[in-house]
């Protein structure tokens, strides 16, 4: 096993509170289930011939387009109008960090690892996921997919956080909470971690900094 040098984390549901949590906002808000939600992106999808959700998480579509779309598919779904005006605000108000990992990540700083995180987001919400964390304090790279115009699991994403790190994949240790996006990372060269609580990740973590202490 190769030393690892750096720590790449993903953000939602790992460094914060589960993600179906913050969903169950928008439910209360608009009284709309999360399979409603589900068909209606389908309908967006079907009618655009991409996915709604990973042309906001790329920036090919903004947020303000984004939720005209699927409330005029919710309207077709439900027949009734649905405020999604301020979903961002209320997703992120129940949206609550991870105390424990932010402080084991600040431990691994100070024993000298690289911290990087990839995530995929929408552009407009970048102010409200950086005031959940201490992101300058504590991650020397940041790579959010509405930036860079591609998401997990894309090759590409993580080839591209592999480039701005200046190092080879079985240098870098990835945690996330979706398979899929373990299984990508694994598949550019990137050793991963699939988080599934917090003590678990920990204890995975410190496993694989063990065995790449003694191997080296």
């Amino acid at each position: 096993m190769s030393r690892i040098e750096a720590v790449v984390s993903d953000f939602g549901g790992v460094l914060t509170s589960p993600l179906i949590e913050s969903f169950g906002a928008l439910q209360r808000q608009s009284g709309i289930g999360l399979e409603e939600i589900g068909r209606a992106m389908a309908r967006v999808a079907q009618s655009d011939g991409a996915n709604p959700l990973y042309e906001l998480e790329t920036g090919r579509l903004t947020e303000a387009d984004f939720m005209a779309k699927l409330a005029v598919a919710l309207r077709e779904e439900t027949g009734r109008d649905v405020e999604l005006h301020g979903f961002g605000e209320a997703y992120f108000a129940e949206l609550h960090p991870n105390a424990e990992l932010i402080e084991y990540f600040r431990d691994l700083r100070g024993r000298g690892l690289r911290l990087a995180l990839l995530t995929n987001n929408v552009r407009e919400w970048e102010p409200l996921w950086r005031a959940k964390l201490p992101v300058d304090e504590l991650f020397e790279l940041v790579v959010d997919s509405a930036f860079v115009g591609m998401r997990k699991p894309d090759p590409e994403i993580f080839e591209l956080t592999l480039a701005r790190l200046g190092l080879p994949g079985p240098a870098c240790l990835f945690l996330d909470d979706l398979d899929v996006n373990v299984a990508a990372a694994r598949a550019a060269g990137m050793q991963a971690i699939h988080f599934r609580d917090t003590p678990q990740a920990i204890a995975e973590l410190e496993a694989a900094l063990r065995a790449g202490a003694m191997w080296t």
